[in-house]
């Protein structure tokens, strides 16, 4: 069984204009991720998903293999799902079903190698589970969340949860989209990460920064500044 890192980085962006070189202090955004993943004790072969010649060209000094991403599979609406089925299809007769499929995204620069190596460790214990996803604590509760429709305010969930103390709701989370984890075996027959046997990985909202404005860069500068951040 081998451990397979994918990074799904292609050249375009909306936010911000070349996301995954963009530099974060004086670091490119997709080298933090690279980084985390070389120095990870339970991968064994990280793959760049690009289509983007830049970042072809910057990867080609790593011990790093590239995955030559088709143009239609980077565009604002390409799914990430796709992206890896062809990833699976390129890498064909070489990976098996029982392999493991690590996705890190680039834009959560602040997830370690640590968070990394936890999280394959916790999933192949509990091999029950067909895939692992990283989250976070909700920092707003959606059982006061509303829509809108016909100019009112509807409730999500019932009435009852807006009678309750902040204190006393459900604890909630997202995912961060910092990893993802499932055998290829599991993620084939679900097309994809999601199913109902989906173990957590907790992270804390200080490294679940997700890169997507760049405000977010703002902050992710001003984690990475304050060297207190890595002890949360």
């Amino acid at each position: 069984m081998a451990n397979y890192a994918i990074i799904p980085a292609r050249g375009g962006s909306k936010g911000v204009k070349r996301k995954n070189l963009f530099p974060i202090l004086q670091k490119p955004l997709i080298k933090y991720t690279i980084d985390a993943a070389l120095n990870s004790n339970l991968i064994d072969s990280i793959f760049v998903s690009t289509e983007d010649p830049n970042i072809k060209e910057y990867v080609k000094s790593f011990p790093i293999e590239i995955i030559n991403r088709p143009d239609e599979l980077a565009q604002d609406n390409s799914s990430t799902v796709d992206v890896i089925m062809d990833f699976l299809s390129q890498m064909q007769p070489k990976i098996n079903n029982s392999d493991l499929l690590v996705l890190l995204q680039p834009t959560s620069p602040l997830r370690s190698t640590e968070d990394i190596d936890e999280a394959i460790s916790k999933f192949l214990q509990q091999r029950s589970n067909e895939a692992l996803i990283s989250v976070c604590e909700s920092e707003h509760s959606p059982y006061w969340s509303f829509t809108i429709s016909e100019n009112h305010l509807h409730p999500l969930f019932s009435l009852d949860y807006f009678k309750k103390p902040r204190q006393t709701l459900p604890q909630t989370y997202i995912s961060n989209g910092a990893i993802y984890i499932s055998s290829v075996q599991s993620f084939r027959k679900n097309q994809g990460f999601y199913s109902k046997k989906i173990m957590p990985y907790i992270m804390p909202r200080t490294r679940s920064v997700d890169i997507d404005s760049y405000e977010d860069i703002k902050y992710c500068e001003f984690l990475l500044k304050n060297t207190e951040y890595n002890k949360i």
